[in-house]
């Protein structure tokens, strides 16, 4: 599912892939479900290709959010990600991701993954898996 959600450099919030043009993509906003397109020069980075840097091998960004959808249980998180201070920050994720690399994640990452997860749940999407992994032991 992460493989059609993509992150905008610029632009707020997570966006749905919707349809492929020829020299751009249609993509819909998870937030107000505005469409608009999206063009080669727009960096655009898909949620499916994203890790995060822990002390072994990074995890990916699906495994984070589901662990963080079991530790919210599948509801936004409770506490507001702006104004949380930097101790907030790093205590919840380490409830998420207990190994995670303090020197290589910084309070703006984690900000950073809990809008998005905001974004995700209050969407009602809650498959966190790659599409992908699937179709590749078959």
């Amino acid at each position: 599912m992460l493989k059609n959600i993509l992150a905008i450099t610029g632009k707020p919030g997570l966006y749905k892939l919707v349809s492929r043009g020829s020299n751009m993509l249609i993509v819909e906003s998870l937030v107000d479900g505005k469409r608009m397109p999206t063009y080669a020069r727009d960096k655009i980075v898909s949620l499916g290709e994203i890790s995060m840097f822990t002390n072994g091998e990074d995890a990916r960004l699906g495994d984070v959010l589901t662990a963080a959808g079991k530790k919210e249980a599948l509801k936004p998180v409770g506490f507001d990600p702006k104004k949380a201070d930097n101790k907030t920050l790093c205590a919840w994720f380490d409830e998420v991701l207990p190994n995670w690399d303090q020197d290589r994640v910084y309070p703006s990452d984690i900000r950073k993954l809990i809008q998005w997860y905001n974004i995700l749940i209050n969407a009602g999407i809650t498959d966190f898996s790659d599409e992908e992994e699937p179709t590749a032991e078959s």
